[in-house]
């Protein structure tokens, strides 16, 4: 291999191995007043239309304590981690076909990392 083509590959293999830009906790908190406060709450047991969302990492779909769900939600089987979030958030309707939940998603991938990594705060 030349030195031309092995400094290439060498670039693309660090490319390929750097981490990922880290998500913005703060900047998903701003994301979080705007796009979803209208409906959830970030408090530990305060439900508005939407369910608290405090504790949503890790937490089954449809078990918030005293929300009710739809039984799309509840039955769904899902377990909100930082990947399903990611799938849910740009289509909730697409990914939980028979949810209640009527925003039509976040597109963004940085704003929804973003705003995953807020929601991940709140314990």
């Amino acid at each position: 291999m030349s030195v031309t083509k092995f400094a290439v590959a060498a670039v693309a293999v660090g490319l390929l191995s750097a981490p990922a830009m880290a998500a913005d906790a703060e900047a998903g908190a701003k994301i979080f007043k705007t796009q979803c406060a209208v409906c959830h709450s970030p408090v530990a047991g305060k439900n508005m239309v939407g369910p608290s969302l405090f504790g949503i990492v890790g937490r089954q779909s449809g078990t918030a304590p005293g929300f009710k769900y739809s039984a799309a939600n509840k039955e769904s089987g899902v377990t909100w981690d930082e990947g399903n979030l990611d799938k849910y958030l740009p289509n909730p309707r697409a990914f939980i076909v028979g949810t209640t939940m009527t925003y039509a998603g976040l597109k963004n991938d940085t704003q929804r990392a973003d705003l995953i990594a807020y929601l991940a705060t709140l314990k």
